[in-house]
């Protein structure tokens, strides 16, 4: 199935309350994730493409976002602006491999205490899955 697609769960009834929209650019850590979360009980959407991500996003279909930060065409910050102005609403975790972000990423994620759950990469599925359910239970 050619990820560049993107991929999307088939259920006819989605539940938002694990809903879980995945946009990271590096297809095989891509696929890693959404089946581990999947494993873990998230329904997850997938994308290597931020672009199309953004135009399969539906507002009020999903709790939580995923955005790899550095991605090219559109970084995760640009995507999540983009997303939060239709839905306002979804909670996001940034993912990234850089635990030295440039500061212009560092002052976004400072002007919104608390709005952002951060992981950084490697990061076990198992962890990832506990850090995530602690972050929605909080709203």
């Amino acid at each position: 199935m050619p990820m560049s697609k993107g991929w999307k769960t088939t259920a006819a009834d989605y539940n938002k309350e694990n809903r879980i929209l995945l946009v990271e650019d590096e297809p095989d850590i891509a696929y890693l994730v959404k089946t581990g979360l999947e494993r873990d009980g998230f329904e997850v959407d997938g994308y290597t493409n931020p672009i199309l991500a953004l135009q399969n996003f539906k507002t009020g279909l999903y709790r939580l976002l995923i955005l790899d930060i550095k991605m090219p065409n559109m970084d995760g910050i640009e995507l999540f602006n983009r997303m939060n102005k239709e839905d306002n609403k979804v909670r996001v975790c940034f993912f990234s491999a850089s635990h030295l972000l440039n500061s212009n990423y560092q002052k976004f994620i400072q002007e919104y205490p608390n709005r952002f759950l951060f992981l950084q990469k490697p990061i076990s599925i198992h962890k990832m899955s506990e850090r995530i359910e602690q972050y929605l239970s909080m709203w």
